[in-house]
């Protein structure tokens, strides 16, 4: 497949009048203009939605409270309210830059940052999809500000996660840490959802849990993935050695809720200058005929091995 060869039309979503849906024949996704920017949906042509759709937000517009709408988004880290919940329920701007589809909104006026998403499909094995996404936050204040890009994927429900540790190693040659793992005050290791295994970390998605659960790692891997319905879904951003990243220095993150589950890269903290911006680049990948691996013998064989 050459991503040259991909269409890019625009659609009706769900209610939702004015999107952009780009195919390969093999992969599509749509990217929402009504509210965003959002890509709401990747998968298979005529296949399910691999991200989540939110019942009763899906097609709606307006508002002055954030809303979830599911699907992929970006956000500024470190976690904060009101400032990381600005809403994104207002009309976006969309243009075709060559292969790329280039989805801007206008600047928040309660941060002063703007988002950018730069979506193209990629060249992918036959059967198979890629994606490039790359995140870009301006900052549009007139003064500098910290923060790092937040790429969040919202996963339908029913999958697992597949979180990678850093590379392990003997006792002797390593006496001092080599990586953190961050938990949030409602992680709760013993939750069944979890599997600590010695190379990964599984979360799995459970439509009757009660609560939330959440992790970060420090991973130089980068790469999250999910397995859902015989399909896996996997993202990979660059991890800069030496950067400091967000909460306690994590790059990659993974949440989880009754409702869905969130895939979430980083990038480093910086203070960027007035009128400067910072840049998140993703690859996403699209496999199918993947069970849900159990097992770190697995996951390289029936998973790694693939990308």
């Amino acid at each position: 497949m050459k991503a040259e060869g991909a269409a890019v039309e625009r659609v009706e979503y769900k209610g939702w009048k004015n999107c952009w849906r780009l195919s390969d024949g093999t992969v599509d996704l749509v990217v929402t203009t009504d509210i965003g920017p959002r890509i709401i949906r990747f998968g298979f042509v005529g296949g399910e939605n691999m991200f989540h759709e939110a019942p009763g937000e899906v097609g709606t517009t307006g508002g002055s409270q954030w809303i979830s709408y599911g699907g992929h988004r970006l956000w500024h880290a470190p976690e904060a309210s009101p400032r990381t919940y600005a809403p994104d329920n207002s009309p976006v701007s969309a243009e075709k830059r060559g292969q790329w589809l280039v989805v801007s909104c206008p600047r928040e006026e309660s941060t002063g940052i703007r988002k950018e998403l730069h979506v193209r499909l990629a060249e992918a094995p036959s059967g198979e999809g890629k994606v490039e996404v790359l995140h870009v936050l301006h900052n549009e204040n007139p003064w500098a500000v910290q923060f790092a890009p937040w790429a969040i994927s919202v996963m339908t429900a029913g999958g697992t996660a597949i979180l990678p540790l850093p590379p392990r190693g003997t006792h002797a040659d390593n006496l001092l840490p080599t990586s953190s793992l961050a938990t949030w005050a409602y992680t709760d290791m013993s939750d069944p959802r979890w599997s600590w295994m010695e190379k990964h970390i599984l979360l799995r998605q459970d439509v009757n849990a009660k609560g939330p659960q959440k992790i970060g790692v420090m991973s130089p891997a980068g790469w999250l993935a999910y397995a859902v319905n015989g399909n896996i879904f996997a993202e990979k951003a660059a991890f800069v050695k030496g950067a400091v990243y967000p909460d306690m220095g994590c790059n990659i993150e993974c949440f989880t809720n009754p409702s869905m589950l969130e895939l979430e890269t980083l990038g480093p903290l910086a203070y960027v200058e007035s009128s400067a911006a910072v840049e998140h680049r993703e690859e996403w990948y699209l496999v199918k005929g993947i069970k849900p691996p159990s097992s770190d013998a697995e996951i390289q064989k029936t998973f790694l091995s693939k990308l």
